[in-house]
């Protein structure tokens, strides 16, 4: 499958290596194409692509948004709301204020009743966002090794065959997968970065992930 990055930090980066390892051709979606990071990363991974955000919106059959959730907006506009239409987007993004953790706990520009993947829902009607990947560290996305077993990973969006496409990547990766239901459980899911990160802040700890356990 042809796989669109759009956004190239540690989460895209690490997103597209995984792509890679798992047989996929790969473009990796960036605002310059000629920084430092962009060209180390393509000298890493030769069969790697890097472009602009709307060669990358194009070159996907499914995309990922890894970008910080106070950019989002405006790389999905660069990339071009159309390149979007009718495929499958991985929405990796929390709405992360600008403003410092208190006493461990980020702040969010969104609200209980509002979620960052809803609000991009609206900008992108026609495409089919699954919300995965942004309740772990990036470092943790591809083959997660915990003595726990397999770390549970949770998703929602509106499309059943988006989430299913998703669940069976998330498999490959090494991660079980709960699908949470619609859109509206973003406004839940988005919160699991809070929870996630208060352990680094506080104490330094970052290796961790959460499970779900079931009677």
């Amino acid at each position: 499958m042809k796989i669109g990055i759009i956004g190239s930090g540690p989460v895209g980066q690490t997103l597209a290596k995984a792509f890679l390892s798992e047989g996929n051709e790969v473009m990796l979606g960036t605002r310059n194409i000629l920084k430092e990071e962009m060209v180390k990363w393509k000298k890493e991974n030769a069969k790697g692509q890097v472009g602009s955000f709307e060669e990358t919106a194009r070159f996907g059959e499914l995309l990922v948004l890894a970008t910080a959730g106070s950019v989002t907006e405006n790389a999905i506009q660069l990339a071009g709301v159309n390149n979007f239409k009718n495929k499958t987007v991985i929405d990796t993004t929390n709405p992360i204020a600008k403003a410092p953790p208190e006493n461990g706990v980020l702040k969010y520009f969104t609200t209980l009743e509002d979620s960052l993947m809803e609000r991009i829902q609206k900008q992108l009607p026609d495409a089919k966002l699954v919300k995965a990947f942004n309740s772990v560290g990036h470092a943790f996305m591809y083959k997660p090794a915990f003595p726990g077993g397999k770390p549970t990973m949770f998703i929602c969006g509106n499309d059943d065959t988006a989430k299913k496409i998703v669940t069976g990547i998330l498999t490959a990766f090494g991660w079980e997968t709960e699908d949470m239901g619609r859109a509206e459980a973003a406004r839940a899911i988005e919160p699991l970065c809070i929870l996630w990160c208060i352990p680094g802040f506080i104490r330094n700890q970052w290796t961790h992930a959460f499970k779900l356990l079931k009677a």
